[in-house]
């Protein structure tokens, strides 16, 4: 492995990111700095890929669903219906020039922000973000992934007044006893609200900063030490006190 020397230029960020580093910094160091702890896809997450990818073609291209996943085709099918210009997978990128956030490539080599929306529509002064979840919960949905979606489409498209995002909780569409409100988490923004979602992140934002600096990541002991973290060079791994 590599040595690494600080201080070190902070990448780009994500809400996958930044959602890791909220939950410790030390685990986010081990996966996406010294990457001691190689990537590896499970069962689950390559599951949530070929979801993903056959909504998309099933929306983009018209490809005949995979049976699979045919619990998906009423709300496609309602989705698909909207009037429009359709994105699948839409890359977005944001940039900081001085105070001012700024639309750029997903690859910009000055990006500041990097994400991708499952789908979004635009449709004159409004847009649709869509953002499907295969969890098999949406107890603890967090919507700051569509603040963050919602923000830089009004930033790309100045045209865009007004946003309508969800979450949709695709697996628990046929569950016996789900409603709409189980499955179908909603988020409204007007452009006025676009950029607060950056002043709510900013602690953590600047926190990373510093670490990247310093090469102090901190562990985060919780509850996902004890089983779910494969960090063994931590001082918390496994539970250990």
């Amino acid at each position: 492995m590599a040595e690494l020397s600080w201080p070190m230029k902070p990448p780009a960020w994500s809400y996958s990111s930044i959602s890791l580093y909220k939950t410790c910094p030390k685990k986010y160091y081990a996966e996406r700095v010294s990457k001691e702890i190689p990537y590896t896809e499970s069962e689950a997450q390559r599951y949530g890929t070929e979801l993903h990818l056959a909504a998309e073609e099933y929306i983009r291209d018209g490809k005949p669903l995979d049976p699979r996943f045919g619990f998906m085709l009423p709300i496609l099918d309602k989705l698909a219906s909207k009037p429009g210009v359709f994105h699948c997978e839409m890359k977005l990128g944001l940039k900081k020039e001085g105070d001012r956030y700024v639309s750029c490539e997903f690859f910009d080599k000055d990006v500041w922000f990097r994400g991708v929306a499952d789908l979004v529509i635009l449709c004159g002064d409004k847009a649709y973000i869509v953002d499907y979840k295969t969890g098999k919960s949406s107890r603890y949905a967090d919507t700051t992934q569509l603040d963050l979606m919602a923000a830089a489409i009004f930033i790309k498209y100045p045209q865009v007044k007004k946003i309508y995002a969800a979450l949709i909780f695709v697996v628990l569409i046929t569950r016996e006893g789900m409603t709409e409100d189980d499955w179908f988490i909603r988020a409204n923004y007007d452009r006025d609200m676009a950029l607060a979602v950056f002043s709510k992140l900013y602690p953590h934002l600047e926190q990373r900063s510093q670490s990247y600096d310093t090469g102090v990541f901190n562990p985060n002991p919780n509850g996902l030490c004890k089983a779910w973290c494969a960090v063994s060079s931590c001082p918390h791994h496994g539970g250990r006190r």
